[in-house]
């Protein structure tokens, strides 16, 4: 079988088989891979929308078998001193991005952001299986999950135990939120999309997060007469009217200090400058506010709320969390957008 080009394959021709050690491209770099089955597609197989040809179901070498994958043919090169050579230059080539980039990082970011940048960027510099097993440590930090079958909570408790252990000023009483299983389903598919597969979240959203905390405030002024968890002088309208009012005015804020990944900045900056007149809540949707929650806790103990406040926050909050999880499939995106070669390299060098 004649060695791979970087052209596709005949249609009708297999260029590897089974059992055969290759070079396969995960992101922008080159690992050594085996191909485990080899088959011709017709366009029905798969996932949706994959394209005819042949696919080849691969297994990274030094990597876990939950990154097995079926890859096209642009994916895949001979193994043989040639690409061999490919796959050390472009290493090469994202080791010394990855230094420029840490330098911008350190002097243009908050520390909480240059952590997220530096371990990232030291990701090119460490084995697949430690590079994945480091992105598999950021999406506990990010989802701050919790208990054995729980990455969010988990991760959450244990920054709130660093945070307290540090003395200082006061802290108000600690928030849990109750995320639903469904809505923690999509935190870590939006965290592998975004970090793993290199997909960016179509934008302006519909609805964007203005209008889905609009369709919330609507929500309750229907069903009003059913919540009765609250007494008090002012009306229930006007309490969840303020508190929803205060949840955009945090997410505007926080949405590109804490909220975004690092491959999602420059659409950040694109959208900024395509938008200067619209505020966060009116471009982004449903996607980045479910990350804010995971945030929420942690921002509300550094306040200086009392006991009642932050306990009407937190039934709040997961009133809207539980809106979210019953209109789940109106609310989010189904599929990611692919990011052009150009957006790529843009965002890897910033």
């Amino acid at each position: 079988m004649g060695e791979k080009s970087n052209s596709n394959g005949a249609a009708g021709q297999l260029s590897f088989k089974a059992n055969e050690r290759i070079l396969c491209f995960h992101g922008p770099l080159l690992y050594e891979a085996k191909v485990v089955k080899a088959e011709l597609w017709n366009g029905n197989e798969g996932e949706a929308g994959a394209d005819p040809g042949p696919h080849y179901f691969v297994h990274y070498k030094g990597w876990k078998q939950t990154w097995d994958e079926w890859v096209d043919e642009s994916r895949a090169l001979k193994f043989n001193e040639e690409n061999l050579a490919k796959q050390k230059a472009l290493k090469q080539a994202a080791l010394q991005a990855s230094k420029k980039k840490t330098i911008i990082v350190a002097a243009k970011h908050s520390s909480a952001s240059k952590t997220e940048s530096e371990s990232e960027s030291s990701q090119q510099q460490i084995s697949p299986s430690q590079q994945h097993q480091q992105q598999q440590q950021q999406l506990l930090q990010r989802s701050r999950k919790r208990g054995r079958d729980s990455i969010v909570e988990k991760t959450r408790d244990e920054r709130d135990d660093a945070s307290s252990g540090g003395g200082g000023g006061q802290r108000s009483p600690e928030i849990k939120l109750p995320i639903p299983n469904a809505l923690k389903a999509q935190l870590v598919d939006d965290w592998e999309r975004v970090t793993k597969d290199k997909l960016l979240v179509p934008l302006p959203r519909d609805p964007t997060v203005a209008q889905m905390l609009a369709q919330y405030q609507e929500h309750r002024r229907t069903i009003k007469d059913k919540d009765k968890r609250r007494s008090g002088k002012r009306d229930d309208d006007e309490v969840v009217d303020e508190i929803v009012d205060g949840l955009r005015i945090y997410f505007d804020k926080a949405l590109g200090n804490i909220l975004l990944y690092r491959f999602e900045r420059y659409q950040y900056k694109q959208m900024r400058e395509k938008y200067p007149d619209k505020q966060a809540s009116e471009i982004y949707g449903p996607e980045h506010l479910l990350r804010l929650f995971v945030q929420l806790p942690n921002m509300v103990a550094h306040t200086s709320m009392d006991d009642d406040a932050v306990q009407l926050i937190k039934e709040n909050m997961a009133d809207i969390l539980k809106y979210m999880h019953k209109a789940s499939k109106s609310l989010f995106v189904d599929e990611y957008e692919n990011a052009s070669p150009a957006y790529v390299a843009i965002a890897k060098a910033t």
